[in-house]
């Protein structure tokens, strides 16, 4: 689900911000400091969110460092009220319950090092406290732009309406490069952008035909709409299908009875 792994990023000369320190392992710890030039130092460790193969490493980071960490919020922070509305949602995977940053960064603020400046935009979907970094006309963009895959998106953590919305406010911002926490740079992210929303509709074009025969479940959507997908990923496309019929749901294109729940039946209204 990492691909090559996590990248973390090291912006600046002397005073050095980290992005995304990764996971809490201590050969990852080592090459962070390898990379630094004689007599720099990190001030500044920003997370983009609460998963563990990004947030672990950032508190033993700071104690070697004392360097400050910032985030949006702890893990549970900037859940949409749909999802904190809904009961019977079982997620956690991945997710580092016990990160909290020293500083909370709201959406539009700015963090200036010693020759750079970073803005925190807020870009819940993928999970809720999710930030990507502005810096100059390039973006840090996390987990919620890659190139290489989409993003999952896992109910209560993952958002599917809130990912949309966040891509699309992402798509008209002009950057010219996009470094994500998994994979290579994108040269084009407008395009990139383009495409995953592209993708995500087709998702939910395919599930309200796979529900034209009549209502279905959850399991059975999923083999229907993932039908040419390895067994292997099937979890995560199960998660996926969920956060699409949530969507759907909220925006009254289907019905869940006898409510919104993952063992519900699904339904076209």
């Amino acid at each position: 689900m990492t691909h090559w792994g996590t990248n973390t990023f090291l912006i600046g000369q002397g005073t050095v911000a980290v992005i995304d320190p990764g996971p809490a392992l201590p050969a990852h710890l080592a090459s962070i400091q390898a990379a630094l030039a004689p007599g720099e130092r990190i001030t500044h460790i920003f997370v983009t969110h609460a998963h563990l193969d990004h947030a672990p490493l950032a508190r033993p980071l700071a104690d070697v460092t004392g360097a400050e960490v910032l985030a949006f919020g702890a893990a549970d922070a900037g859940r949409s009220p749909r999802m904190a509305g809904l009961s019977g949602l079982v997620g956690g995977e991945g997710v580092d319950h016990g990160f909290v940053p020293d500083r909370c960064l709201a959406d539009g603020a700015e963090v200036q090092g010693g020759d750079w400046s970073l803005t925190a935009l807020h870009t819940p979907g993928h999970m809720g406290n999710h930030l990507c970094f502005g810096w100059q006309d390039r973006l840090f963009s996390g987990d919620h732009v890659m190139g290489w895959a989409p993003s999952l998106v896992s109910p209560p953590e993952g958002d599917m309406t809130d990912y949309l919305a966040t891509l699309t406010r992402l798509a008209g911002q002009g950057w010219r490069r996009a470094y994500p926490a998994h994979g290579a740079p994108i040269e084009d992210p407008g395009q990139r952008i383009t495409a995953l929303i592209a993708h995500r509709r087709m998702r939910e074009a395919a599930i309200l035909a796979a529900l034209s025969p009549g209502p279905a479940t959850l399991e059975t959507l999923t083999a229907r709409v993932y039908h040419d997908t390895p067994a292997p990923l099937i979890p995560a496309a199960r998660r996926n299908l969920l956060a699409h019929l949530i969507d759907l749901a909220d925006r009254n294109q289907i019905r869940a009875t006898p409510a919104l729940h993952p063992d519900a039946e699904f339904s076209r209204i």
